[in-house]
């Protein structure tokens, strides 16, 4: 049968300690210890990948490798091969050479000449071959490429990441001024079921009517990742933050219960302990 004799008046207000042992509070610190074990494991992960425990050795980037071992087509560059110098060699796809406007060689901006490198059967990069100062020079070297046509070449440069696109000017709505081989692949010819290299290749060589374009070795990274350190302090702050919760919570229940008793001292009652809330 269920006990239901009345429950015992209390004579002192009950402490911090005993609300904290009560099976309610027990309970509710049982969960933060789950969700803080939950954010622990995301700081965690956030450290493993704050510290680069493999870095590149020095120089790296400066060891010409070949395109194939460095990466595939389509697939996105690895910030620490952004740079990496490397060799291809390849077919020319005539009709493909595009000036690409706004760039900067040795801080003179002048214009890139850009051509599609057929460098395996349905597989092309795109590649920087040169630098010209004025627009009617890169036109002229253009004419000039096209009119070699279909020719095989070795490229050895330097293998940057798509710079992405940007709006045209609404004076030229055909003028390209951001390196992108996915722009430049719609205005390459002979593309159904193409394979494209994401990055492009920025030739070190450049052939008559251009000059080589300056492309410096990458500045070496810090194998440390402090966006992921902060990312990973972020965690444990809010691992720290579900047991103050529980802290805070059980503590007003407990200013509310001491509240209750000294309202019901100065009323002359007896006071007593919440029924779902007395230690077993």
């Amino acid at each position: 049968m269920t006990n239901s004799a009345p429950l015992a008046p209390q004579e002192f207000p009950p402490t911090l300690r005993e609300v904290m042992l009560r099976r309610r509070w027990i309970g509710v610190l049982a969960l933060c210890l789950v969700v803080a074990g939950v954010f622990a494991w995301l700081g965690q992960w956030q450290l493993e990948r704050a510290i680069d425990t493999t870095p590149p050795a020095p120089g790296a980037t400066e060891k010409v490798r070949p395109l194939t071992d460095v990466i595939e087509p389509g697939t996105y560059l690895d910030q620490s091969l952004g740079g990496q110098r490397v060799r291809t060699s390849g077919t020319w796809v005539a009709g493909d050479f595009i000036v690409i406007s706004q760039r900067i060689n040795d801080g003179t901006e002048g214009y890139w000449v850009t051509g599609q490198l057929r460098v395996a059967d349905r597989t092309s990069i795109a590649v920087a071959v040169g630098w010209a100062a004025t627009r009617k020079q890169a036109d002229a070297a253009v004419a000039a490429l096209e009119k070699q046509g279909a020719v095989e070449a070795e490229i050895t440069g330097r293998l940057i990441d798509d710079e992405g696109v940007e709006v045209p000017p609404r004076s030229d709505p055909m003028e390209l001024n951001r390196m992108s081989p996915a722009a430049l692949l719609s205005r390459w010819h002979d593309i159904d079921g193409l394979n494209v290299y994401r990055p492009y290749l920025a030739s070190a060589t450049a052939p008559a009517g251009l000059v080589d374009i300056s492309s410096p070795p990458p500045q070496e990274q810090s194998p440390i990742n402090w966006l992921n350190i902060f990312y990973a302090a972020e965690w444990a702050v809010f691992a720290g933050f579900a047991f103050y919760l529980w802290y805070r919570l059980a503590k007003d229940a407990w200013e509310r219960e001491v509240e209750e008793f000294e309202d019901a001292a100065n009323a002359g009652e007896p006071a007593t302990a919440p029924e779902d809330e007395q230690a077993p």
